[in-house]
């Protein structure tokens, strides 16, 4: 039975999509994994139904329920949302370029159920060597397992508690923006909620590897501030 529904938005990432829902699926904890295809190539479209009865997950195409081109992550959180109080189960976000141990989502309700008013609980990213990375640089070096703090958590690896996600409905996130992470992480604390790192519970992490044009900050800035900007993507 499932403790949790784990969640991953996927856009034409479909190797690192996969390999991430072969690691959820390897998970100790039962879950509910749910794949939502926002508007890919047929290619990726294709790969994700012929593996979804494998390795084990259910698959939505965003095409079927909006005309609204990608990226839709309003619309996912606000599904998955519906999905998780009707389950009265709470809601995790594992990215399409996160990797997961197969105890990680057992690690993330545990100290979710055992900590009061809990928020969001985030776990660490790092990279293949096992050094803290992007998005979490800023906690580079901290030394404390877990960290309580009023700073905004990346949704690579995070979850979401069922208190919070009935006190707060996803229907009145702002329209003008394409991510939500800052402003959700803000909104728990504002309702009195806590936000947690477990720096004792690393996720691998290859940035950017489901958004492939955000790349472009590092080898090309200036088309990356152009994008963002002038075309505005990526507002946050």
């Amino acid at each position: 039975m499932a403790e949790v529904i784990v969640i991953t938005p996927v856009k034409n990432s479909l190797e690192t999509t996969l390999d991430t829902a072969r690691a959820i699926a390897r998970s100790s904890v039962g879950v509910r994994h749910v794949i939502f295809n926002d508007f890919s190539t047929e290619e990726t479209k294709v790969g994700l139904e012929q593996n979804k009865a494998e390795i084990g997950y259910e698959l939505i195409h965003l095409e079927d329920h909006t005309d609204h081109p990608s990226p839709n992550y309003k619309l996912v959180l606000q599904m998955a949302q519906k999905m998780a109080n009707e389950a009265s189960l709470p809601l995790l976000v594992i990215e399409s370029d996160v990797v997961v141990k197969p105890e990680t989502i057992a690690d993330l309700l545990s100290f979710q159920k055992s900590s009061i008013k809990s928020g969001l609980v985030g776990s660490v990213t790092v990279d293949e060597n096992g050094i803290v990375n992007f998005p979490y640089l800023k906690f580079k070096g901290v030394k404390e397992s877990v960290i309580d703090t009023s700073r905004s958590l990346s949704f690579c690896c995070t979850l979401f508690g069922t208190d919070f996600l009935k006190a707060y409905d996803f229907m009145g996130l702002d329209e003008a923006k394409d991510w939500y992470d800052t402003f959700i992480s803000k909104k728990s604390i504002e309702l009195g909620f806590k936000n947690h790192v477990l720096m004792n519970a690393p996720v691998w992490h290859r940035p950017h590897a489901s958004r492939p044009w955000k790349q472009l900050k590092y080898s090309n800035p200036l088309k990356y501030y152009f994008l963002k900007f002038w075309k505005g993507m990526d507002k946050i």
